[in-house]
């Protein structure tokens, strides 16, 4: 019996073990669990969040004004990115009371140039949304349509001859239209060409205005240089009056000099005129006589 009882406390014992060890695992598998869940909770409460931010976009780009102040933003930012402020403002109204986006302030050639923000969306998800190949070509003509309809405007608007540049930007903030555009429309950008209407994406924007800041750098180095020129040229001038100063001055030492010369010499006639009357002697008569010498001019 005592064999039997010592195997049946060994095997509850074992037992025992095996549920403890078993109960540990258990515990910590539903917390790991837990922590798993609560990161997919954390997870689906930020897709929630995006979600409502991009129906809210929508909403915004749904409505043209917001539309368009979306991407007089981005415009905005993009120009106040890369170049210093005193070259460039923002709805500046010209001298035909238009009012432009942006104006890019350049030296001549070029000038002033206009860049102006717009956002064809509505032709554009009507090109992407068209099922038919009758909805595919009407949806071309609207788009085709809606983008010349920019480029005219823009051209009638900010080019203006005295004033501004020989041409304009548009800025479509959609690098998806600027890709269809080129992609699928080339017949429109060139008529763009031809207004002088250069369409720009982001992208493009960021590559010209980088270019426009070099320009401008250009201009300063040449502005400065022509300083430096204008002042050597002034510091010529000072040179050139100086030396003559200078020589004046020379002159001014050597008529110095001869008169010291002159001064000396009638100073040697005067001393040896003094030797001579110091040593004059009386004569037999009783007069003064000098020593005989030959008269000295003084």
């Amino acid at each position: 019996m005592n064999i039997i009882d010592e195997k049946l406390l060994h095997v509850s014992k074992q037992v025992g073990e095996g549920l403890q060890k078993s109960t540990t695992q258990t515990n910590e598998t539903l917390t790991a669990l837990k922590e798993r869940l609560a990161k997919i909770d954390v997870a689906q409460q930020k897709i929630s969040s995006l979600s409502e931010q991009v129906v809210s976009l929508q909403e915004v780009l749904s409505n043209k004004q917001a539309r368009g102040a979306f991407g007089e933003i981005q415009l905005n930012d993009l120009v106040t990115s890369i170049l210093p402020p005193s070259a460039y403002e923002f709805q500046v109204t010209l001298s035909n009371g238009k009012r432009g986006d942006c104006v890019l302030k350049l030296p001549n050639p070029p000038g002033t140039i206009v860049i102006d923000s717009k956002f064809p969306l509505e032709s554009y998800q009507a090109l992407r949304n068209a099922q038919s190949d009758r909805e595919k070509l009407e949806a071309e003509r609207f788009f085709k349509a809606s983008v010349l309809k920019h480029v005219k405007d823009i051209s009638e608007r900010y080019i203006i001859n005295g004033e501004t540049a020989e041409s304009a930007l548009m800025f479509l903030p959609a690098e998806s239209i600027y890709a269809e555009l080129h992609a699928n429309f080339t017949d429109v950008v060139e008529a763009s060409y031809r207004s002088k209407v250069w369409i720009v994406s982001p992208t493009t924007l960021m590559a010209t205005l980088n270019t426009v800041r070099a320009v401008l750098k250009d201009a300063k180095m040449r502005e400065q240089a022509g300083v430096i020129q204008k002042e050597v040229g002034v510091l010529m001038e000072d040179v050139v009056r100086l030396d003559k100063r200078v020589e004046n001055l020379s002159s001014h030492f050597d008529m110095a000099a001869k008169d010291i010369g002159e001064i000396k010499i009638s100073s040697a006639k005067i001393s040896r005129r003094i030797e001579r009357i110091e040593e004059f002697e009386m004569g037999e008569d009783g007069k003064n006589v000098l020593p005989h010498h030959k008269d000295i001019d003084l």
